[in-house]
């Protein structure tokens, strides 16, 4: 046996798997091939959603603490324009919830409210739903003075798109009818007796 024909014969079967696999006609392996697949890649998606969107209610319970503490400290007053709040708040988040100018001035997917009260215990406790839909008449922007109690909440609407559980525990919806995710972030400050 020459070593060409050697060479030769260790390439036949690799051309043959290769051959018989073009000829058969009943696609077993492409069809078990997409019954594993299918479910397989929607998994790791809804995996990285998942992480992506935890990773988006850290970043706005952060913003929110850092909002209360400039309320706290005095740096943010009641004559502090809202405006000015909402883009200082966007820019908190920017990394992962951009937003325009538009979401700025007309807020859709983050609510932010703002109020001060004379006791804790006049504090709401609830997330204020209405039909399965954020309720936003009683939100504001009214930080209170010194030694005042104030709350910042912080409402975010998260898109789903292949997470699988979120849509499951969530029960709101957006007003546009869309699944969504709502986050939510809330501090509580009294704040200081700045000058």
């Amino acid at each position: 046996m020459s070593l060409d024909q050697d060479v030769s014969s260790r390439r036949q079967p690799v051309k043959g798997l290769l051959k018989r696999f073009y000829r058969r006609r009943d696609g077993a392996t492409a069809i078990e091939f997409a019954i594993l697949a299918i479910p397989f890649f929607v998994m790791i998606f809804a995996s990285l959603e998942t992480f992506v969107a935890f990773t988006g209610e850290q970043l706005l319970a952060n913003a929110t603490e850092n909002m209360a503490r400039k309320i706290r400290t005095g740096q943010i007053k009641s004559d502090y324009p809202v405006r000015d709040f909402r883009k200082e708040f966007c820019e908190e988040i920017s990394i992962l919830m951009p937003c325009s100018t538009k979401e700025i001035d007309t807020p859709d997917k983050l609510l932010i409210d703002v109020r001060s009260f004379d006791k804790f215990t006049d504090i709401p406790q609830a997330v204020p739903l209405v039909d399965s839909d954020l309720d936003t008449k009683a939100f504001k922007f009214a930080p209170g003075g010194k030694k005042s109690i104030n709350i910042v909440r912080a409402y975010y609407r998260w898109d789903v798109i292949t997470d699988l559980v979120r849509p499951l525990l969530s029960n709101v919806k957006s007003a546009k009818g869309s699944q969504n995710y709502l986050m939510i972030a809330t501090a509580v400050v009294q704040n200081e007796d700045y000058p």
